[in-house]
């Protein structure tokens, strides 16, 4: 029996790791071909664990959208010799926490334990099992099918979920990028028990795994632990590239009604992939523009000055292909026309001037300073590690941050974004809004 003191360990989220980068990333492939990434430390007896596959909702088809948001989903409701509630029960017994994830690009689990072995190789296992061996029974697909649709035509009265799905929609088309990540009402009820076999069957193979390994544990039981996670999965292949994202020539505004008191906006285009070169560019660029908050100049001309919406932001989604800029706010209904057209006007003004020298030292000094606060949990460095580890990129990626986001000049700014957003591509959705569409 694990007593309180196993709960109260899992609440801590503050990781005794120095506040500046230096962390020794240790990276390798088992020989299933799962690649692994891993930082040691034995400052708590703590051990973070991520998995990514390459199985997000760019992986569905468009007649089963969300069968690969419902696969990772029923995975963790019975797997191999465990059962629901035995799942349930064996992880709460070791004190463990047990969290599942899905985007466009990747689909995967957490695991956060006690780094003792006995709590270490329960949890492990199970997650082991959950990973090679779901049992994906019919009744449990029934269930879990039915409560997705339920939540599907909840969120469907919802503003902000009507104006997000349209505008993935709006600048993606037909790439797979558009799928909505929960799926469409009449899609989930098509899938069947045999879509999340076959679907598992194909993407959760030990070529198309990464696995992110945090904390109290040796390096050479982390290779017994991720061998353990890969060793139940056929080696398979990586899968596939996805097409490459076509940025249309001319944007569109839909005007999507609403009875809600608030229009809500969203404006942009396909932008930035993850190991894009201006990377930094755009993130410290972005930062100056919508992505810095009260110190943004969309905060500070249309919220602060013209009073047009309470909260106003940018930024870069960087993803396998493109990822999507955006610009979001919310204002009064009556609002709409001054709100679009102050957001169109911002962005175009910083088009041509760029940030001011004064604005970029800024943003730098903020970004710089605030840095050690990315890296100070094991939950944050986990995250790091997983994106590190799914999207290939150098092992001192982390290390590099701060040389790279001092390193931006108002030259590189103007160039990257120039490149990137064009204001004839950008797509405009509005939710609610009394103006008539062009």
């Amino acid at each position: 029996m694990i007593f309180n003191r196993v709960s109260a360990l899992l609440l801590l989220t503050a990781l005794a790791l120095p506040a500046s980068a230096g962390l020794d990333i240790q990276n390798w492939t088992t020989p299933q071909g799962a690649r692994v990434y891993f930082v040691e430390n034995h400052d708590l007896p703590l051990l973070d664990i991520s998995v990514d596959f390459d199985a997000g909702s760019a992986r569905d088809g468009r007649e089963l959208s969300g069968l690969a948001s419902l696969t990772r989903q029923i995975m963790s409701l019975g797997a191999g010799p465990y059962s629901e509630r035995d799942i349930a029960e064996r992880i709460a017994d070791v004190g463990a926490d047990l969290g599942d994830h899905l985007d466009a690009d990747r689909a995967g689990f957490t695991l956060r334990t006690l780094s003792g072995r006995e709590e270490r190789d329960q949890s492990v296992g199970l997650l082991a099992a959950i990973l090679s061996a779901p049992r994906f029974e019919a009744d449990i697909v029934e269930r879990e099918k039915a409560r997705v649709i339920a939540g599907l035509k909840e969120a469907a009265t919802q503003p902000e979920y009507i104006g997000a799905r349209a505008f993935k929609a709006a600048i993606y088309g037909d790439h797979p990028y558009a799928h909505s990540d929960g799926g469409e009402v009449d899609a989930v009820a098509r899938i069947r028990r045999d879509d999340l076999a076959a679907f598992h069957r194909d993407y959760y193979r030990a070529h198309n795994l990464s696995i992110a390994v945090m904390g109290d544990i040796s390096r050479a039981d982390a290779e017994v632990l991720a061998e353990r996670l890969a060793s139940g999965l056929p080696p398979g292949a990586a899968a596939s590239p996805l097409p490459p994202v076509k940025i249309a020539a001319q944007g569109r505004v839909q005007i999507l009604p609403h009875p809600a008191t608030q229009s809500h906006l969203f404006m942009g285009l396909p932008g930035l992939k993850r190991e894009d070169a201006d990377y930094f560019p755009l993130y410290v660029g972005n930062y100056v523009l919508g992505g810095g908050g009260f110190d943004s100049r969309l905060t500070k001309n249309i919220r602060e000055q013209k009073g047009l919406a309470y909260s106003v932001y940018s930024y870069f989604m960087p993803m396998r292909e493109l990822g999507p800029f955006q610009i979001g706010l919310q204002t009064r209904r009556e609002q709409t026309d001054a709100a679009v057209g102050s957001a169109r006007a911002e962005l175009e003004r910083y088009l041509k001037e760029g940030p001011s020298e004064t604005e970029l030292t800024q943003a730098k000094n903020n970004l710089v300073g605030g840095f050690p606060m990315r890296i100070d949990s094991n939950k944050k460095i986990l995250e790091y590690l997983a994106m590190i580890g799914f999207y290939r990129l150098p092992p001192d990626w982390l290390d590099r941050y701060i040389s790279r986001v001092e390193a931006v000049s108002r030259d590189d700014v103007l160039r990257a974004f120039r490149a990137r957003v064009l204001p004839a591509a950008i797509d405009t959705v509005i939710v609610g809004g009394q103006r008539e569409a062009p």
